[in-house]
């Protein structure tokens, strides 16, 4: 059985400002197929190769493949249909499959605008995908679908979903196919090498209200850390790659096994050929102080914190259970290490005003980080968050929420102006950095890694595509009241589909809604009993 695997044609001018990544969900996918006797397995990465619709069309019928699945996270998820629309006109008689997080949560929705796809799964996909694929080559999908976890499709007019799959309990079987990427299209410019993501660890025990991968995921597991090192060793000696960035939401937060990571990564000597980057919490910052410096002994280069906002009120809004005088204690601590240093911070709430704008740059200024991104909130509709602000969600064009869109519109502000002064932010650091202390803070790596971040910023705003600038049409203040997002005003809301979803979070949040029942149930029977014991005449 022939099986594509196609990677969305989808840019935003956020992340792929720093080059080309790798999509990591196609060898975590292939290697358990491979394992499982398929071999017969091809890959088009239609987003790094610019591949246009009818160039995909072309290439699909050029292979005639049995499957085409694909995968969308949700600004990706009408590219990710138009995937697999391509497919039912060009290679009818493959079954289209879907995967990711937005089609895990909002099947119901892409199952209705989006006919043409046979079947979602719903989930981590390793272990559904070769159940899945296994019934299709052997003729018996339709029949057996029913009895498969983690799956969803229409029969009729119905949308049918099965029970939700068990996570991945042995971590041990992710053992991703690397060879499936071509590996000279990846490349992370500030080192301009080759760049890969691997996994540590599935899940967070952390609920920060605006996240969807706690939920997605749904409990927290960490792989054997000599397994991954394995990993980025074969990419590193095979594939060229020089830079990883961890794909975990937080890699940091089972302190014991990143420290085995990083020891096996010393003991192998890859730190002077492979450096790393990783997102993780001020609070684990704080914790690990004393061994910053052997994080970085292990190649540890840059740090993304999620120091989220400027102001503690929204800490608190997004359950970050951090402190603000934290961030700037934590960057300090980086920075004394020698690890790079990026502040996040998340704009564009309800009540986001050119003041708070201003304050969230000051702060930027005063802490000194040594990058810095603002990034605009995206109400992904799966999330705690949404949840409380849905009523003031007006933009339901999913292709916009990719942190670079302004969809929520802050009452004292026109979206246009809140771009204008987000790219304010930006001008105002990079400029002072760029001038008074990139070229000439450090030498040797620190120098030549900042300046190509900076190269990284000069080269996406010259060719427009920083914060997709050049397609809203922003060219600086002038600009701010014309702006145009080119929202898709006919997409409107639903409810989210995924009410059989569980995760950790929610079984832990239920544990302790029953012991606070039982202990009030007790206090209330303790209270019964000495009424009753010191009788009427009492």
């Amino acid at each position: 059985m022939r099986i594509l695997f196609v990677h969305p044609n989808y840019r935003s001018g956020g992340a792929e400002i720093a080059g080309t990544w790798p999509p990591a969900w196609v060898a975590y996918l292939t290697g358990p197929l491979r394992r499982a006797g398929f071999d017969d397995i091809h890959f088009i990465d239609a987003m790094t190769e610019g591949v246009s619709d009818e160039d995909l069309a072309m290439r699909m019928a050029a292979l005639q493949p049995d499957v085409v699945g694909t995968t969308a996270i949700t600004p990706s998820i009408y590219a990710a249909e138009r995937v697999l629309e391509i497919a039912a006109l060009t290679v009818p008689k493959a079954v289209r499959v879907l995967g990711g997080v937005h089609a895990t949560f909002m099947y119901r929705q892409v199952l209705t605008e989006a006919p043409h796809i046979d079947v979602i799964v719903r989930g981590e996909g390793e272990n559904i995908a070769v159940e899945l694929f296994t019934a299709i080559a052997q003729g018996r999908w339709l029949a057996d679908r029913p009895g498969i976890a983690g799956l969803a499709w229409r029969e009729g007019d119905r949308i049918v979903a099965t029970k939700a799959a068990e996570t991945v309990k042995d971590m041990a079987t992710l053992s991703p196919d690397w060879d499936i990427l071509d590996w000279k299209q990846y490349t992370y410019l500030p080192l301009n090498t080759r760049v890969a993501i691997p996994n540590l660890a599935r899940g967070c025990p952390f609920t920060c209200s605006f996240c969807s991968q706690w939920k997605f995921w749904r409990d927290y597991r960490v792989r054997d850390p000599k397994l991954v090192v394995d990993e980025i060793q074969e990419l590193h000696e095979k594939h060229g790659v020089g830079f990883f960035i961890l794909a975990d939401e937080e890699p940091t937060i089972n302190r014991k096994k990143f420290i085995e990571f990083c020891q096996e990564l010393i003991d192998r000597g890859l730190p002077d050929k492979v450096k790393w980057g990783i997102n993780t919490r001020v609070t684990d910052i704080y914790r690990d102080k004393e061994l910053l410096a052997f994080y970085r002994s292990a190649g540890l280069v840059h740090v993304s914190l999620g120091t989220e906002a400027a102001a503690q009120m929204r800490l608190d809004l997004f359950n970050k259970e951090t402190k603000v005088e934290e961030n700037k204690t934590a960057i300090r601590l980086l920075r004394e290490a020698d690890i790079f240093v990026e502040a996040q911070f998340i704009v564009g709430l309800e009540n986001e005003t050119a003041e708070t704008l201003e304050e969230s740059y000051r702060m930027a200024w005063d802490w000194q980080p040594d990058l810095a991104n603002w990034s605009m909130y995206t109400p992904w509709p799966f999330t705690p968050l949404f949840e409380e602000l849905k009523d003031k969600v007006e933009v339901h064009d999913f292709s916009k929420y990719n942190f670079v869109t302004p969809i929520m519109k802050p009452a004292a502000m026109e979206r246009g102006e809140l771009l204008d002064g987000v790219m304010k932010n930006y001008r105002r650091f990079y400029m002072q950095k760029a001038l008074f202390h990139y070229p000439w803070r450090g030498t040797g790596f620190r120098r030549r890694y900042l300046l190509g971040c900076l190269y990284a910023f000069l080269r996406a705003g010259f060719r427009r595509t920083f914060y997709d600038l050049g397609k809203a049409g922003y060219w600086g203040p002038q600009t701010a009241k014309s702006v145009d997002f080119h929202f898709d005003e006919k997409r409107v809301s639903v409810e989210q589909a995924a009410s059989d979803w569980e995760t950790a979070a929610d079984r832990a949040a239920r544990a302790s809604e029953r012991r606070q029942a039982v202990r009030a149930q007790m206090k209330e029977r303790a209270r019964d009993r000495i009424e009753l014991s010191a009788g009427p005449g009492d």
